[in-house]
């Protein structure tokens, strides 16, 4: 049951690492509806976009639901500015389909940038179920990482590796999954949560391996319902669309070039707005 409230309450909005942002609101309804993998639609105010956010996590008996965004253009921008006490315009919500996951066995979760909150609730489900988690965590540099305690105890091996090397180890998310992937023939699945490269590289890495890979695709969402269309991916050959049919989809099946194209429609609207809405904050 979607769930569709205004004037929602918001209880915290915090910054976790560099434009990375943490807010939590009451909404009961959907706290307990909310399974790992599933998103809301929401606007900050009502001159605001409205955009998809996956849930990161979800209290039933609090009755809070809690997103984390990067500030990229005017509506995230928005997000960031909310105070505690404030209202969200507009939340909608648990959207998409729950993640699924094996009856048994050991499964990798892989997270990027803002990937890390998001991959969060998989491996709390997972743990949940009993499954033994592997959580490698990636990151560009030390000022992006956030979570890092919460991803580490809820998984009986982490790794983490930047770009950079300022902290974890220097390489890419491959390096590790390779390495695990290499020494065991019992991995029932890997999970991947983050940039569209990134999920491409590990898909390109798994396939190698037969292993089964899931990944939550984010390709640009308007209605959040399946009517607008606009969130269309290509998988095994076929238009699927990510809100109703997804988020989740096999990996080695998703068309990633098509997906990293469809991206950058609309990059030239999303900056003049950012920076119109930046300019009217200054005036």
């Amino acid at each position: 049951m979607v769930n569709k409230i205004s004037s929602i309450e918001v209880l915290s909005n915090e910054r976790l690492a560099a434009d990375v942002f943490c807010l939590m609101f009451y909404a009961p309804h959907i706290a307990f509806a909310a399974r790992a993998g599933q998103f809301v639609m929401l606007m900050a105010y009502d001159k605001s976009e409205r955009i998809p956010l996956t849930i990161a996590e979800s209290d039933a008996a609090a009755g809070s639901v809690t997103v984390v965004f990067k500030v990229m253009g005017r509506s995230t921008s928005d997000l960031s500015l909310m105070k505690k006490g404030e209202s969200l315009f507009y939340v909608a919500g648990p959207l998409g389909k729950a993640t699924e996951f094996p009856a048994s066995g050991r499964a990798i979760a892989v997270g990027g940038g803002i990937g890390l909150a998001l991959i969060l609730p998989v491996i709390k489900e997972m743990r949940d179920k009993g499954l033994s988690v592997t959580t490698i965590a990636g990151v560009r540099e030390k000022k992006f990482l956030f979570w890092e305690d919460k991803l580490s105890s809820g998984s009986e091996k982490f790794y983490l590796t930047s770009d950079d090397g300022s902290c974890g180890g220097k390489g890419f998310v491959t390096g590790p999954l390779r390495r695990e992937l290499d020494a065991s023939n019992d991995i029932k699945a890997v999970y991947a949560v983050g940039p569209v490269i990134m999920m491409k590289t590990v898909a390109d890495l798994t396939r190698e391996y037969g292993v089964k890979t899931i990944v939550s695709l984010n390709p640009i969402m308007v209605d959040g319902t399946g009517m607008c269309g606009s969130c269309r991916v290509k998988v095994s050959g076929k238009v699927r669309f990510a809100c109703v049919d997804g988020p989740d989809f096999d990996a080695h099946e998703v068309d990633f070039d098509e997906l990293l194209s469809r991206l950058t429609l609309y990059n030239d609207k999303e900056k003049e707005a950012f920076e119109a809405a930046h300019k009217c904050r200054c005036l």
